[in-house]
């Protein structure tokens, strides 16, 4: 495939999502133990699953209470029911894993090994490909920057998140791209500029405006200048469907948080040999093979950079929300999303700026990010929380220079800081919830 051609796909918005969607579709469903062969294609739809807190009541300013609209699922997620089942389904025969020969620690080694499986299996990644269980993105991109080749030069996009911007020792960075095409011209024209090893990393879904990025395209380019390409999947992976091999990404970094697990567990999944070779991510027990007066490491990539005693229950979490959203099959919950989000942006009235990179039409997750003429950011957010009983987020969502690049003049006009409002979508969102929040909005420009 030429240059020419993927950059003429990846600038057609319609193109780049269909074409990712194609691709992922066209390789075999990894599934999970215990889930129908069909589910994570999403041939067979289940209602999706109750989460943890939907019936939370919170105090208004007036006295009242109301039940909470929780829209701010890209900050974190809610628990899902199943995650809560399967960690207190865990927790009678909590033990060590690894290293102890009790029943309980055999059995809790065997629910933490089945977890790395599922998460592999969630992913789509190759067989080989190595799961480090980490705390959330932030630890798993800086694990990554850990065990780069030395004299790596990462590329990456000033319109990241800063766990995917900042570990890098040395980067390239490159301007908010004009286009899904000028982000494929300019990573493949600054990948071509380096010589030695590279990588390249970029969001899958922008935490900021929720557009999906033209990851396939991307990775082409990238092994076509002999580069790795990293993907920070943490806000597309509680959204749309995985695809490490199909899609041929090498690393892939999420969170458990994001993704209906709060338990204070992530994962790094990608290639191992980086891994295999580099030193230790933490040095402690478990990473070596044998201690004397020199050490050995550990060669397997994941027992090298999980030392110490790992969060089993956070890892079981996490699997727990992989198996739930296989099992429920991504048709509905993309459906949910697309039909509320469509709901939320047609409502927004006059005086409120939506924030895209892209334009209006341009794929997207459930994420909607805007400031209010006249109103800061933080004043529209404590509003909606204390007079209407709304979650969301306000601030630049750790994408300063994105936020900042995007606001322009604005954000230092409306409360001198370049902050916005987000508002964000998941599985517990309902009608009432976004209907709620597009009165509050004109109520709030009418004052």
């Amino acid at each position: 495939m030429s240059i020419l051609t993927i950059l003429d796909a990846a600038n057609t918005a319609a193109t780049v999502d269909a074409a990712t969607d194609a691709v992922a579709a066209a390789a075999p469903a990894a599934t999970p133990a215990g889930v129908p062969a069909d589910a994570s294609t999403g041939a067979a739809e289940c209602p999706l699953p109750a989460v943890v807190g939907s019936d939370l009541l919170v105090p208004l300013a007036d006295g009242r209470q109301v039940p909470y609209a929780n829209l701010d699922y890209a900050a974190s997620a809610p628990c899902l029911e199943p995650v809560r089942a399967a960690v207190a389904e865990a927790l009678p025969a909590y033990s060590s894993v690894h290293r102890g020969a009790g029943y309980a620690s055999r059995l809790t080694t065997a629910r933490y090994e089945r977890a790395r499986h599922t998460v592999r299996a969630f992913a789509g990644a190759r067989p080989g490909d190595a799961v480090v269980f980490t705390r959330n993105t932030t630890d798993a991109m800086n694990l990554l920057a850990r065990c780069l080749p030395e004299g790596t030069t990462v590329v990456v996009f000033d319109s990241e998140h800063h766990a995917s911007l900042l570990p890098w020792p040395r980067a390239v960075r490159l301007a908010p791209p004009a286009s899904p095409g000028e982000a494929v011209r300019a990573a493949d024209e600054a990948l071509a500029a380096i010589d030695g090893p590279k990588l390249l990393v970029v969001t899958a879904a922008s935490n900021v405006t929720g557009e999906l990025w033209p990851i396939a395209a991307l990775a082409h380019v990238a092994h076509e200048r002999g580069a790795r390409i990293a993907v920070d999947a943490a806000q597309y992976a509680p959204h749309r469907r995985l695809a490490v091999a199909a899609l041929d990404l090498d690393y892939v970094a999420f969170s458990g948080h994001k993704l209906y697990a709060p338990f204070g567990a992530g994962a790094l999944v990608g290639r191992p040999d980086w891994l295999a070779q580099a030193e230790p991510y933490l040095r402690g027990g478990g990473a070596t093979r044998n201690v004397a007066d020199e050490v050995e490491w550990s060669t397997d990539p994941e027992q090298r950079h999980e030392a110490g005693t790992p969060n089993v229950l956070g890892a079981i979490a996490l699997a727990a929300a992989c198996e739930a959203l296989t099992a429920t099959g991504w048709t509905p919950i993309v459906r949910h999303e697309e039909r509320l989000t469509a709901r939320l942006r047609a409502g927004l009235p006059e005086g409120v700026r939506e924030l895209a990179l892209w334009g209006p039409d341009h794929p997207r997750i459930g994420v909607v990010s805007f400031t209010v003429a006249g109103h800061p950011a933080r004043e529209v957010a404590e509003i909606l929380s204390t007079e209407y009983g709304i979650g969301v987020r306000d601030g630049r969502f750790c994408a300063h220079p994105f936020v900042r690049a995007l606001l322009g003049e604005e954000g230092d006009c409306a409360d001198g800081t370049g902050a916005a409002v987000r508002a964000s979508i998941g599985i517990g969102t309902t009608e009432e919830h976004i209907d709620r929040l597009v009165a509050a909005l004109h109520d709030i420009v009418r004052r």
